[in-house]
């Protein structure tokens, strides 16, 4: 799914997320789709994204778009 309709079905969370296509922007990643795997509580949202695996992220959704460098 496009990640305006994450951030719309899991408003104010933070998401652990499959990045399954992104297009690049001025040397930045920039994350078009996402599968979400789940919902992240705000206490283990450091720990998780420290945890996260190749090819995942943790994001909050009140973020318009994912950046990656």
């Amino acid at each position: 799914m496009k990640w305006q309709e994450a951030r719309e079905l899991f408003l104010n969370q933070f998401l652990l997320v499959s990045i399954l296509d992104y297009h690049e922007k001025s040397d930045k990643k920039i994350v078009d789709v996402v599968a979400p795997i789940r919902t992240i509580s705000e206490k283990n949202a450091n720990k998780e994204f420290i945890r996260a695996k190749e090819g995942t992220f943790v994001y909050h959704s009140s973020n318009e778009k994912i950046l990656r460098s």
